[in-house]
């Protein structure tokens, strides 16, 4: 396999599983002039997700819950055809797989715990609330002129 621009990193250090990495090219709809016809320029990246070993097991169920309506059979596909090399599709198919994967893996966020207001605090409020409708009641001009 030709050598490419190293591992794509899932997070820390786990990174696609070069081996697991099912590659097809076809021809790309798009820029290219007369060349583009016959060459294959687009890929599409197949990854067996169901069936990896190279994520932990954590990561592997989130992965699967989270990316269920785009999975066929457990494999996920991702598809590049905006660049003219195929070798430059290749490589954004294969950053836009590691970013899925980083995204549905991701632990979820942790639950909010409400925060709770300091009576000091409400109090002021509510007495700084009296005040101005106090203010604003003495406004009313019944007494001027």
């Amino acid at each position: 396999m030709d050598d490419m621009s190293g591992p794509h990193l899932i997070r820390g250090s786990v990174a696609l599983p070069e081996a697991e990495l099912a590659w097809r090219f076809s021809r790309s709809s798009g820029p290219g002039g007369q060349h583009v016809n016959t060459s294959d320029s687009q890929v599409e990246l197949r990854f067996d997700l169901a069936n990896t070993e190279a994520l932990p097991e954590v990561w592997k169920q989130r992965a699967l819950e989270r990316l269920a309506d785009r999975l066929v059979d457990g494999v996920i596909s991702v598809r590049a055809s905006e660049h003219r090399s195929q070798w430059r599709n290749r490589e954004a198919a294969a950053v836009r797989l590691a970013a899925l994967l980083a995204e549905a893996t991701a632990p979820p966020p942790r639950p909010r715990r409400p925060t709770r207001i300091p009576r000091g605090i409400n109090e002021r409020r509510l007495r700084e609330k009296k005040q101005r409708s106090e203010t604003k009641r003495g406004r009313s001009g019944k007494d001027w002129g």
